[in-house]
């Protein structure tokens, strides 16, 4: 199969348990292409474990799950050395993290201290156990779900965390037809998640390195700076896009691209992925949050102001 007949494999076999979410599943799809890793945010009961569930079940990698509570520990994710006190010998004990796909249950309920245990997996592939550095399987991936900061009992993630996500998924409620789909579904029990698995994980190495294939011009890397440097002289906009932030919205581009069967972006690809790529890297000031401004509206406004680069 190409890449565009795999996308289409994957999505319908995620759609099986999780329906009219076809987009969100695209962007996790395009987060798997560049080797990012997903926050999936929104209220409870709409969807995101059966999203993570359905994406780790249709590829064929070993999965995790790290359900994070109150009381987890930073070795409960990183593994720990047990030593034997007889023959002095230690021995590593395996944490959570190491598997290819990782799904992060409700990642803010759990302290900073412990979050911060991810940060180092997720940006270079490794935990560091006691001095001792330890790879991670490939391809690797955590995706991460996350209710709103308003509800009780939540820890907003560090700065440096969300940073480290590729991309943000918000699912939204459905619509009537999606509902009424749903309880039509439920009926008579509750739909199964055992899928099966549609590719493998040679597929995901392959189309992870075909991104790097796809043709980003003069015109959209400067379309893209733009962007990046327009929300570093906004007034509402206290955290600016990064470098990092740069990087990841380009990469998205080429994946959406590799995706819709093109080996060139287009200034569409880019705006289509501003949002998702860009508005959880921003923090806004305070006097902005209080207007209810979002990162989404900034970004909306800064999309808007700039001139769009002619496609060639």
């Amino acid at each position: 199969m190409n890449i565009p007949e795999k996308v289409t494999a994957i999505s319908q076999n995620i759609g099986k348990v999780l329906l009219g979410k076809e987009e969100a599943i695209s962007l996790a799809l395009i987060a798997l292409a560049c080797q990012g890793h997903v926050l999936i945010e929104d209220a409870p009961g709409l969807g995101k474990t059966t999203l993570a569930l359905g994406l780790a079940k249709s590829l064929g990698c070993s999965f995790g799950r790290i359900q994070f509570t109150p009381d987890l520990l930073p070795s409960d994710i990183t593994g720990f050395n047990m030593y034997d006190l007889k023959s002095g010998a230690k021995t590593f004990v395996p944490g959570g993290i190491m598997h290819q796909m990782i799904l992060a249950d409700e990642i803010n309920r759990t302290s900073p201290k412990t979050q911060a245990a991810l940060l180092e997996a997720m940006q270079e592939g490794q935990v560091t156990v006691d001095g001792q550095t330890i790879p991670l399987p490939v391809p690797f991936m955590v995706m991460a779900t996350q209710n709103p900061l308003e509800f009780a009992g939540t820890y907003p993630l560090p700065e440096a965390q969300m940073d480290r996500f590729f991309l943000r998924i918000r699912l939204g409620y459905p619509k009537f037809p999606q509902e009424y789909d749903i309880l039509t579904r439920h009926q008579t029990g509750s739909p199964s998640l055992d899928l099966s698995p549609v590719i493998g994980a040679e597929d995901i190495l392959a189309m992870q390195r075909q991104v790097y294939e796809i043709t980003v011009s003069k015109p959209i890397k400067q379309y893209i700076a733009s962007i990046a440097g327009a929300s570093r002289h906004h007034g509402e906009i206290q955290m600016p896009v990064s470098p990092r932030g740069s990087i990841a919205l380009m990469r998205a581009s080429m994946a959406y691209a590799l995706l819709c069967g093109r080996s060139f972006v287009l200034p569409d690809d880019v705006q289509k992925m501003v949002v998702p790529v860009l508005a959880h890297r921003l923090a806004l000031y305070p006097a902005a949050r209080a207007k209810k401004r979002t990162g989404e509206d900034v970004l909306q406004a800064i999309l808007t102001s700039l001139p769009v680069p002619a496609a060639s």
